[in-house]
């Protein structure tokens, strides 16, 4: 139990450790941006206005771009000025050099997808200009921990990266549109300078860039698992070692009784049995220490490098991990010694003889005519309950934390069960989504939508101000098609009418909206801002936005610019306007890849779970077992068969779980809401406890209570009812 409650503590938490402190490491030696500033262009004016207020500044400018290549990918081009902030972290070849003009420094995950090495040659296009340049380095950038990929959930690291560059390659005139700044003050102060000081299109900080808020809501999340989880494996192993090390000593006071009637010291005795919880524990806490550490996050990482790009993978430490190992070695000699204490107390004589039952006086039930109407089995068990209070709350307790965990595992799988099946059943109903090139004519497009019988549809990223708040989200729009359904919060198809711009539920709900206000927004490399009123409130399971039809859109003063083309087919043929095509099939694929490491997560909890289950009620079985010997043998000798025995015990383990299992399932839903909650802003969640994550866990539960008692028939059957009645002389 020590071993199991440490392994897991560590294991979950050395994962989110790893991830926080590697990737603090690296942010720090990239020295990452603490915000940028977006504009058209920042003349050294601006520069000068910004750096009067800010540590360091840094200009770049950042254009999207085709290598010549198959498939033609999408690689994000850095022309840097000084390479002082948010700098590339090369893992082969030379260090970026701002000066050199000779040379590209890759994203590693793209070099690898590619089969790219340094020293090799690349060609990119991009704005009628070709640029052909040596690879001289291969690496990993901060602000590319996280990559989004238009085609998939997921990245393709073969079909998208980025590169960085000197800006004195740059073929045209140099006008940058991003300045890169440090500053020592708050977000806000800096804002309320940058405003005053200068014009400029968009900022963003730290906490809301895309790739840094990314990968700082899955560590949220794994956060929330290592908060949660571990805390209740802690707990149930603490009950179940006290209740253990009560039966251990209880057990063997006939043997403490003959030790103190022969002359050994109190203080012997109780070293004695202290030894008995102090080796074990500490081997099995030890023993957790270094391979929880070990196993646990090396089970999450291959997954997690799917989606996102550091150069180093490594579980983490926090001394947390030995000072909850050194209480739990404490606290189980602590409660030995009390135990122990409390018997050694007793002169040899009392010792010797087998503990007096608990005496209690009559309830209210059973002064009460109910009572009399009650059989012999119900009313032996409420006796012995009353009599061994403690014993029936640490088994409450062991089922009820053990019940929790499984519903919590269960639901979050449930969860994202629901979520899949809200968006690829409920809302899309296309074969495939076909996205276009920047460089395609309206009559190359119209003659693919033609071709396809698909449908036009524009998704773009926009920054949305509203109530002191602001965030980048997603805009669709997209004329009336049946490949597209559009739904509420219950799933509940709905029909975003003509003129109403619509926001998705979640979105409402982080910015404090209702329909009727107001909301400000630009698309994202545009310096339009637009003002719109809220009509409607969608609910989106995995992209949080603005929904509008391209006439409501051209109302805003905006032009409807195809990004994509949704066919009912899974369409395969190849058009030099398509860069890519992805069938809702590669999509769900999609989705059960990113969810991979949340399931593994989910695997994890129920495996130790029902495995603490195992082992809290067959703990309680043994002590209750062990504590009702004697009524047990009294029973035999007064001609109470074996099964009626064996119901006996049977009928107290299952009152006791079920107990235990009501009483775990809104814990269990409390702890998956706040696991839900944690899972970033992108995802919305309905938590909802269904009746087959009910069924399931009771099973699991039940079966094992069950499957307990039938461990002690044998027990009874072979009691030896002398040696259980005797009294020791």
């Amino acid at each position: 139990m020590a071993f199991i409650g440490i392994f897991a503590y560590s294991g979950i938490y050395a994962e989110y450790y790893g991830l926080e402190q590697t990737s603090n490491a690296f942010y720090t030696d990239t020295n990452l941006a603490d915000g940028w500033i977006y504009n058209t262009t920042f003349d050294d004016s601006s520069v000068d206005k910004i750096s009067e207020f800010s540590t360091q500044t840094d200009r770049q400018i950042v254009v999207q771009s085709v290598a010549d290549m198959e498939n033609n990918p999408d690689i994000t081009l850095n022309f840097v000025e000084n390479a002082t902030i948010s700098k590339f972290y090369s893992t082969e070849g030379e260090d970026f050099n701002p000066s050199d003009d000779s040379g590209v420094w890759l994203d590693k995950r793209f070099a690898d997808g590619r089969d790219l090495h340094v020293g090799d040659n690349i060609t990119f296009e991009f704005d009628g200009h070709t640029l052909k340049k040596e690879i001289k380095g291969i690496g990993y950038s901060p602000e590319y921990v996280y990559e989004v990929s238009p085609s998939s959930l997921i990245p393709d690291f073969s079909q998208m990266g980025f590169a960085y560059l000197s800006s004195e390659v740059y073929p045209d005139n140099l006008e940058y549109n991003t300045l890169l700044v440090k500053y020592n003050i708050s977000d806000s102060d800096f804002k309320e300078k940058l405003d005053d000081s200068v014009s400029y299109l968009s900022f963003t900080k730290k906490e809301d860039h895309l790739s840094v808020s990314n990968f700082a809501n899955e560590m949220a999340q794994h956060k929330m698992i290592g908060d949660v989880f571990p805390i209740v494996f802690i707990l149930v192993t603490f009950l179940t070692l006290l209740t253990t090390m009560t039966r251990i000593v209880t057990h063997q006071r006939t043997q403490i009784g003959i030790l103190k009637a022969v002359g050994f010291k109190d203080s012997t005795i109780i070293m004695h049995f202290i030894s008995y919880a102090f080796w074990p524990v500490l081997a099995g806490a030890v023993l957790g220490l270094i391979t929880g550490p070990m196993i646990i996050p090396q089970m999450f990482y291959p997954t997690m490098t799917n989606r996102f790009s550091m150069p180093v993978w490594e579980p983490g430490f926090d001394m947390s991990f030995v000072y909850i190992a050194v209480l739990l070695v404490l606290l189980s000699v602590l409660v030995t010694y009390v135990t122990c204490r409390r018997i050694s107390k007793e002169n040899p004589a009392n010792t010797m003889r087998p503990k007096a039952p608990n005496m209690s006086s009559k309830s209210f039930i059973e002064k009460s005519r109910l009572w009399i109407h009650l059989n012999f089995n119900l009313r032996w068990n409420w006796r012995d309950a009353r009599g061994n209070k403690f014993r029936a709350l640490m088994a409450i307790i062991g089922v009820m934390g053990c019940v929790a965990l499984l519903i919590a595992a269960f639901g979050m799988n449930d969860s994202l069960n629901e979520l899949e099946s809200w968006e690829y059943d409920d809302i899309s109903h296309y074969g495939a989504k076909l996205q276009l090139s920047n460089n395609a004519t309206p009559l190359e497009l119209y003659y693919i939508l033609n071709d396809t019988n698909g449908s036009f549809i524009m998704q773009q990223s926009i920054e949305i101000k509203a109530n002191d708040k602001e965030d980048t989200v997603t805009l669709l729009a997209s004329n009336n098609t049946d490949l597209i359904s559009y739904t509420d919060s219950d799933r509940n198809q709905i029909e975003i009418k003509e003129g109403d711009v619509s926001i998705s539920a979640k979105l409402a709900d982080k910015f404090d909206l209702k329909i009727g206000d107001e909301i400000r927004w630009h698309i994202v490399g545009s310096d339009e801002w637009v003002t719109s009123k809220i009509g409607q409130i969608h609910a989106e399971p995995i992209s949080q936005g603005l929904i509008m039809s391209p006439d409501t859109l051209e109302d805003q003063g905006l032009n409807f610019t195809p990004t994509n083309i949704l066919t009912p087919d899974k369409f395969g043929e190849n058009y030099g306007s398509i860069k890519s095509v992805t069938s809702l099939d590669k999509m769900r694929d999609s989705w059960d890849e990113m969810t991979t490491s949340v399931m593994m997560m989910v695997y994890v909890v129920t495996v130790v779970a029902v495995i603490l289950a195992i082992l809290v009620i067959y703990n309680l079985g043994i002590l209750s077992f062990t504590e009702m010997e004697r009524e047990i043998a009294t029973l035999k000798v007064l001609g109470f068969k074996t099964n009626v025995l064996r119901k006996l015990l049977l009928t107290q383990n299952l009152i006791f779980t079920a107990i235990g299992y009501l009483l775990g399932i809104p814990i269990g839903f409390y702890f998956m809401t706040l696991m839900l909650d944690a899972a970033g802003d992108s995802l919305y969640y309905v938590p909802s406890l269904t009746v087959g994550n009910l069924l399931l866990t009771a099973a699991i539960t039940f079966a094992i209570s069950i499957g307990v008692n039938l461990i002690f028939s044998d027990k009874i059957r072979d009691l030896d009812m002398v040696e259980a009645l005797k009294d020791v002389e």
